[in-house]
């Protein structure tokens, strides 16, 4: 593509150029007026560059708006392959300048200066240029998300290849910056107080996500997500920074995931923080998992089992050996329980050892480990060793392959109390599952003593939630309400919302379970084919609480609503 040349970045007015465009757009119908208003309205100290605002409020993709600034500029417009063909002299700049200012400087085929600008109305970045330059250069067009990829690919590349030692200064020098900026007080304010928010909403989780409009905070109350006010007059990059240093992470790598851990104390409380970091396309972002260091929550009766399954629990736990398996999706509380299990059993008379992935719950007087596949400490080897350990009880965080559930369950076999969890809809689905994994049907029938499906459902604010009677057009509305087992006139509770629950009607979670027991004609099954559905139909019969009559006895008694039992169940 032959490119034409300007004469660098005096050939634009910046004032009338913006509004010259921006009445293009509206004239051609990209753009109302409200939304150009909202432009003309916004801070012009903004660190983007104007048309890269103007873009944001328009519904124009990258490459729609590139093709109209070329038209309207009467300038080349490169794509994404082309910008790559190109011999880049990016290491010219700071990295921070071309990203800000979304601008790749390159060399032409026959040896000249050229400049890819998304927005070349934003005359700064090119009187900039044109002093490291030395003098006029070309000037084409190409879409922002193109020169935000390019830019990537080619800062990312001379950092790999080591680069100029120019560049390395340069790259020193910005990781330096960042972490003086991370470690300033605005950006240690703003951390400190998004973690004191998340412990005052009882957040398990904190989002911190950066867009391309901005960045993005979400926190995980109650285990659904909730936006909240992100940080104003931060960085994203700065914000994350800040995360990484906490969790002693290296700032400097920002290509690949990583994962960290720290302790901390916020809003009076000391807390356990897991931090894991991804790359995205613009930026990283970051997921702080807050894990509460009371150990009074890891209380039995604080998990909510009603009292028939709680005594099938206390029981199990007395078991001197034999497997006990925890079932059901992430997020729905296996950890919490398979902790407050660990908890009940920990006396001084036994020796407890645990591989987790990770380590969530740190329990004094147990010998806890996390896996690290890297150095092939994988679920399966720490197996091989606990048995060598002389152990009473091991906890093996996931069952996930073969090996792993062969050496657990032999392990069972050879007398001590295995706990473990899988990923299984149902208590009877843990069975088949096992076997799937390659474990002898006898050897399953020998040692598995119980399997605990759960989910988690979100408790009714006791200060706001309404109750009212069951009519007959609530049956129509809902002919699951049948199903369910209840009846006209039965009284149920609703959620209104309140100031002590955030407007939500919801505060704090509790299990819902089936404690499937092993004996009797459930053990005869195992290894005859069975399928999940006969041995449910036998472990109902034997008396079998199925989550679904858990969460509707929860229902009656006024701890969550049926919208929610029904959320996390289904009626089988």
């Amino acid at each position: 593509m032959n490119i034409q040349s300007t004469h660098g970045p005096s050939l634009f007015r910046k004032a009338e150029s913006i509004a010259d465009f921006s009445d293009h757009l509206l004239a051609h119908g990209l753009i109302d007026q409200v939304k150009l208003d909202i432009f003309t309205s916004t801070d012009s100290s903004n660190t983007n560059s104007p048309l890269q605002r103007l873009w944001k409020l328009t519904d124009l993709s990258s490459h729609e708006f590139a093709n109209e600034i070329a038209a309207f500029f009467s300038l080349p417009k490169l794509t994404l392959s082309e910008l790559g063909e190109r011999r880049s002299l990016a290491d010219r700049f700071a990295p921070r300048f071309l990203r800000e200012a979304s601008i790749f400087p390159f060399e032409t085929a026959d040896g000249r200066f050229a400049l890819a600008a998304g927005d070349p109305a934003h005359v700064e970045p090119l009187q900039a240029a044109e002093i490291v330059f030395g003098g006029p250069f070309e000037i084409v067009t190409a879409s922002f998300e193109d020169i935000a990829t390019v830019l990537g690919d080619k800062l990312d590349a001379d950092a790999t290849a080591g680069g100029r030692a120019r560049e390395a200064g340069n790259a020193d020098e910005n990781v330096d910056n960042l972490r003086d900026l991370a470690s300033g007080a605005p950006v240690v304010r703003a951390v400190n107080d998004l973690i004191e928010k998340a412990v005052e909403l009882r957040a398990s989780d904190i989002h911190i996500e950066p867009f391309r409009d901005g960045l993005n905070v979400r926190m995980r109350v109650d285990g659904l997500l909730r936006a909240v006010p992100a940080p104003a007059h931060v960085l994203p990059q700065a914000l994350v920074s800040r995360v990484k240093i906490l969790a002693g992470l290296n700032i400097a790598e920002r290509r690949l995931p990583q994962d960290g851990a720290a302790r901390l104390q916020a809003a009076r409380a000391d807390i356990d923080v897991r931090v894991a970091t991804m790359p995205t396309q613009h930026g990283e972002s970051a997921v702080i998992r807050l894990l509460p260091r009371d150990r009074g929550l890891l209380d039995v009766p604080r998990l909510g089992l009603a009292p028939a399954d709680e005594k099938k629990v206390r029981r199990l736990l007395d078991l001197p050996h034999g497997m006990i398996a925890v079932t059901g999706p992430t997020g729905s509380g296996k950890t919490t329980t398979l902790a407050t299990m660990l908890s009940a059993l920990n006396l001084p008379s036994r020796k407890i050892l645990t591989i987790e992935d990770p380590v969530e719950y740190q329990i004094p007087g147990i010998n806890q480990s996390q896996v690290k596949p890297a150095i092939g400490l994988t679920f399966a080897a720490a197996m091989r060793a606990f048995v060598r350990q002389d152990p009473d009880v091991i906890m093996v965080g996931e069952v996930r392959d073969a090996e792993t559930a062969s050496i657990a369950v032999h392990a069972a076999l050879t007398g001590h109390l295995v706990l473990t969890t899988l990923h299984t809809e149902t208590s009877t689905a843990a069975v088949p599952r096992l076997i799937d994994l390659g474990v002898e049907a006898f050897l399953l029938k020998s040692t598995l003593r119980a399997v605990i499906a759960q989910r988690l459902v979100r408790v009714l604010c006791d200060r706001c939630k309404t109750q009212r009677s069951l009519a007959s057009a609530d049956f129509d509305a809902d002919p699951r309400l049948t199903a369910l087992g209840f009846k006209i006139g039965e009284t149920l509770f609703s959620p209104k919302g309140c100031e002590r629950c955030g407007g939500i009607g919801y505060r704090g979670r509790v299990g819902v379970f089936e404690v499937l027991d092993v004996t009797g004609e459930v053990r005869e099954l195992i290894g005859s084919n069975a399928a999940s559905g006969a041995l449910d139909a036998a472990a109902m019969r034997a008396g079998m609480t199925t989550m679904i009559d858990d969460a509707v006895g929860k229902c009656r008694s006024g701890a969550t609503s049926v919208a929610e039992a029904l959320r996390v169940t289904t009626v089988r």
